[in-house]
């Protein structure tokens, strides 16, 4: 049985936001979706304990207000609590610079919307098996 996890979703787009949980709500992987409508309140979340961080995936728009997505994970990479959390980039920027600082900050996948429904499982569920394969060991 693959390792069931929780999703921090960043993304201030309420219908990106609606379509995500929607593609995933019905999931067994999947035990629970936060949203966070920018890198200032995911961090706040994150830092707070309300949210479980064994088996947590954070999907992170780049395009976000008062903090951005690049911002966001140059202050998760920087705390040594955070650090090992991965991100999974949704974004509609396709600019190589974008791309490349996210890939530089150790993002896990960057996706482009419209996202796809197949890719986004895709992703999600090699971190439930490779969490269920670390159980097992």
């Amino acid at each position: 049985m693959a390792e069931r996890f929780h999703i921090l979703h960043v993304e201030d787009d309420d219908l990106d936001a609606l379509n995500v949980q929607r593609c995933l709500c019905a999931s067994d992987a999947v035990s629970g979706i936060t949203v966070a409508s920018d890198g200032v309140e995911a961090l706040q979340l994150l830092r707070s304990g309300r949210l479980p961080l064994r088996n947590l995936v954070t999907l992170l728009d780049i395009r976000l207000p008062r903090m951005s997505g690049l911002e966001f994970l140059r202050e998760l990479r920087a705390d040594p609590h955070l650090r090992h959390l991965p991100v999974v980039v949704l974004s509609t920027s396709d600019q190589e610079e974008d791309l490349g600082t996210a890939y530089a900050l150790n993002v896990a996948g960057y996706l482009l919307k419209p996202l796809s429904v197949e890719r986004l499982r895709y992703c999600l569920g090699a971190f439930a098996s490779y969490w269920s394969a670390q159980e097992m060991m």
